[in-house]
C-alpha cells in the first residue's frame, strides 16, 4: 500500500491508498455490526428476558432506566481515542463488546445479574467510536458516504436472521441472541492487528512531542467554545434520537404480545425493516454529500414522524409496511449522526468531544426507557404510544432550525475546525 500527502492549512495529512481504505471500512463496519447487532437484539429478546426473570413490560423499562444511568460515564472510553489513539481504543471497544454478551450466556441467573452485563454491554455501544477513523482517513468529498457505507455494513440484519436460527435450529438459550456477539468479536479482533494509526491522529501526537501541541486529558483545558457550542446542538438531536429509539425498541413487543405475531413472523417484519434501513443509510450519505447535512437531516425527521403515527393507527398490512418504512427513516436520520457529529470537532481532541457529546446525550438512556414504562402504563394497547415518539422526531428540527449549525458538505476536517 502507497500513500501520498495534501496540504490542508498548515499540516501534512496523509492520505492512504485505496486499498487500506476498503479494507478499514469493512473492518469499521464489522465493530458497527457488533453495535448495532447489542443495540437492537433486545427489540427481539425482550419478550424473553420478561418470561425468564417473570417481569412485566413497565417494570423492566424502569431497571432498564436505571441500570444504564453508568452510561454518562462514556467519556471515558471516548476520550481513550485521543490519549492512545484510535487503534488501541478500538481494541478495547471490541473486547468489551464480546466479553459482556459472553457474560450474559454464563453468568446471569438472576434479573439483577442479566442487567449488569446487560448495562456493560449497552454502554459499548453508544460511543460510535468506529466512526472516527473512517472520517479522519477519508477524502472530504466522498467522507459522509464512506462513513455511512461502514454504518451501513452495521445494518446488516443479522438480528432478524440469528434468533430463529440459534432458538428454533439449533436450540440454544435465547441468552445466545447475545452470547453470538463473542463468536463475531473473533473475526473483528483478527481484522484488528492490520489496522494502522490514522493520518491526522500521528500529526497530533508528533506535534504533542516537539511541544506545539497541549496533551489533554478528556479535553480539559483545550475544549473551547465553540466545540461547547457543537457539544450542546449535537448532543441535543442526539438525545432526541436516542430517547425515540429505546421506544421503537418496544416494536417486537407491541407486535408478538399486543398482536399475536410469532417469533418467525416478527423476525421476517424486523428483517424487511432492516434491509430498508440499509437503504435509507446508503440514500443519506449520497444525499448529504450532494445537498448538504442539514436538509438531508430534517427531510428524514418528517419522514420518520409520520410513519410512526401510521405505525400507531394502521392495521392488517399497513403495519409490517409502518415498521418497514420505519426502518429507512431511523437510518436516514441516524446517518447524520454518524456522518457530522465525527467530523465538526478537531482531530486533537476529536475523541474527547465526541466523548462527552455522547455524555450528554446518555441522559436518553434513563429518560427513555423511563418515558416507555409511563407510555406503557399510560396507553397499553401502544397507539398513542408511537405518536409520542412521533413527536420527539420533530424536536431535532427545531434545534436545527434554531442553531443553525455549520454546513460540513465537501469540507476538509480542517476547514471546518476553522470555519465553523
Amino acid at each position: 500500500m502507497t500513500a501520498t500527502t495534501e496540504a490542508i492549512p498548515n499540516i501534512k495529512v496523509r492520505l492512504r491508498s485505496r486499498n487500506y481504505l476498503v479494507y478499514l471500512i469493512i473492518f469499521m463496519g464489522l465493530v458497527a455490526v457488533l453495535d448495532q447487532y447489542i443495540s437492537m437484539i433486545k427489540t427481539t429478546a425482550i419478550t424473553y428476558i420478561i418470561e425468564e426473570y417473570r417481569i412485566d413490560a413497565k417494570t423492566f423499562s424502569w431497571y432498564e432506566a436505571l441500570y444504564l444511568a453508568p452510561t454518562f460515564l462514556i467519556f471515558l472510553l471516548n476520550g481513550l481515542n485521543d490519549i492512545i489513539g484510535r487503534k488501541f481504543s478500538i481494541l478495547v471497544l471490541v473486547l468489551l463488546m464480546g466479553l459482556s454478551t459472553l457474560g450474559i450466556v454464563l453468568f446471569t441467573p438472576t434479573l439483577h445479574l442479566f442487567m449488569v452485563f446487560y448495562a456493560i454491554a449497552m454502554f459499548t455501544t453508544v460511543s460510535n467510536m468506529w466512526s472516527i477513523p473512517v472520517s479522519e482517513e477519508s477524502p472530504a468529498s466522498k467522507r459522509a458516504r464512506y462513513v455511512s457505507i461502514v454504518y451501513v455494513i452495521g445494518l446488516i440484519p443479522l438480528q432478524a436472521i440469528l434468533p430463529p436460527l440459534l432458538m428454533d435450529v439449533m436450540g440454544l438459550s435465547w441468552k445466545w441472541m447475545y452470547g453470538v456477539t463473542f463468536v463475531m468479536m473473533i473475526p473483528a479482533l483478527v481484522m484488528w492487528f492490520f489496522m494502522r494509526e490514522t493520518g491526522r491522529y500521528e500529526v497530533v501526537k508528533a506535534e504533542r512531542r516537539a511541544g506545539t501541541r497541549k496533551n489533554h486529558l478528556f479535553g480539559l483545558g483545550v475544549i473551547d467554545r465553540h466545540d461547547v457550542r457543537y457539544i450542546l446542538i449535537a448532543a441535543s438531536i442526539w438525545l432526541s434520537w436516542l430517547v425515540y429509539q429505546f421506544l421503537y425498541f418496544w416494536a417486537g413487543y407491541y407486535f408478538m404480545d399486543l398482536h399475536g405475531y410469532t417469533l418467525g413472523q416478527w423476525s421476517m417484519v424486523l428483517l424487511a425493516s432492516l434491509v430498508m434501513a440499509i437503504i435509507g443509510g446508503v440514500s443519506a450519505g449520497t444525499i448529504m454529500d450532494r445537498i448538504g447535512r442539514k436538509p438531508a437531516f430534517i427531510g428524514g425527521c418528517v419522514g420518520l414522524a409520520m410513519t410512526l403515527v401510521v405505525l400507531g393507527f394502521g392495521r392488517g398490512w399497513l403495519l409490517p409496511v409502518a415498521v418497514a418504512i420505519t426502518g429507512f427513516f431511523t437510518s436516514f436520520t441516524y446517518t447524520w449522526i454518524v456522518v457530522y457529529v465525527p467530523e465538526v470537532f478537531p482531530t486533537e481532541r476529536r475523541g474527547a468531544c465526541m466523548g462527552w457529546t455522547t455524555t450528554v446525550a446518555r441522559i436518553s438512556y434513563v429518560v427513555g426507557p423511563a418515558l416507555a414504562a409511563i407510555l406503557l402504563k399510560a396507553f397499553p394497547t401502544m397507539e398513542w404510544f408511537w405518536v409520542v415518539a412521533a413527536a420527539i422526531m420533530l424536536i431535532p428540527i427545531a434545534i436545527m432550525r434554531f442553531a443553525n449549525p455549520y454546513e460540513t458538505k465537501t469540507h476538509e476536517l480542517e476547514e471546518i475546525e476553522h470555519k465553523r
